[in-house]
């Protein structure tokens, strides 16, 4: 595959949410790319988009739910799937086998964390408002926040740690980097006060965060409209009663 290949993403208009970590790769290689679902609906775009593409029967490898990418007649769904596809065209990825399985591993290890902070705001069912579910999402907050988040920062520390503390993955940057970027900044976003003790122990992820946000492209990218505000809508939502730090 190359990076002459017109790459359609789809996503839910208005949302950062999983589609973000695949937008982050092609802003940084400086690849074109569509945005299919934001474009107008005149022009093909807008939720029915994702829609119509979910429900499309003539796919021979059909999509659960979105972020899906199409690139003419391959469509790839699955935002870690996605990313260890295109990577290896958009430079965003060594060559070795090896490494490519340890990149993976790191995303998916990214998927966790992206599942555990949704289930921070929406514990019991997807189907219900948080307004529903409060009493629950404040006690699941807080198990994230005192348990599990330690946990995947300080094992992402680790990991960067052990391959010198610049990359995680080889000697250049990678789709790895760009993700755990995202993670720093959204839950930032949503628990400013528990991201702020958590950043004095992991000196590592924060310098990771700002040396990703300086990338020309990425700072380029972050500066302009293509870059979605965080929302209270996606996944990285900010209640202020789900921000427990003492």
């Amino acid at each position: 595959m190359s990076t002459d290949a017109r790459y359609e993403l789809f996503y839910w208009p208005g949302l950062q949410g999983r589609g973000e970590f695949v937008r982050l790769a092609f802003e940084d290689a400086g690849v074109a790319y569509v945005d299919v679902a934001r474009l107008p609906e005149a022009q093909g775009g807008g939720a029915g988009a994702v829609v119509r593409l979910l429900r499309d029967e003539s796919l021979a490898t059909p999509a659960l739910a979105p972020p899906v990418l199409r690139v003419g007649s391959v469509v790839v769904a699955q935002t870690a799937n996605i990313l260890q596809f295109v990577a290896p065209a958009l430079g965003l990825v060594p060559d070795d086998a090896a490494s490519r399985a340890w990149a993976h591993q790191l995303q998916l290890t990214v998927a966790d964390v992206v599942s555990e902070v949704h289930d921070t705001h929406h514990p019991i069912s997807t189907g219900r408002y948080y307004e529903e579910q409060k009493a629950e999402a404040k006690l699941r907050a807080r198990d994230f926040l005192a348990m599990r988040l330690p946990k995947f920062l300080g094992y992402f520390e680790r990991a960067l740690a052990r391959n010198g503390g610049t990359y995680f993955v080889g000697g250049a940057a990678s789709y790895v980097d760009l993700s755990v970027f995202q993670i720093m900044v959204g839950l930032a976003y949503a628990f400013p006060r528990a991201m702020a003790a958590a950043e004095a122990q992991h000196p590592l992820l924060v310098a990771l965060r700002d040396r990703v946000a300086a990338r020309p492209n990425i700072a380029a990218y972050l500066a302009s409209p293509r870059r979605l505000a965080f929302n209270e809508n996606g996944i990285f939502r900010r209640y202020p009663e789900l921000d427990l730090a003492e």
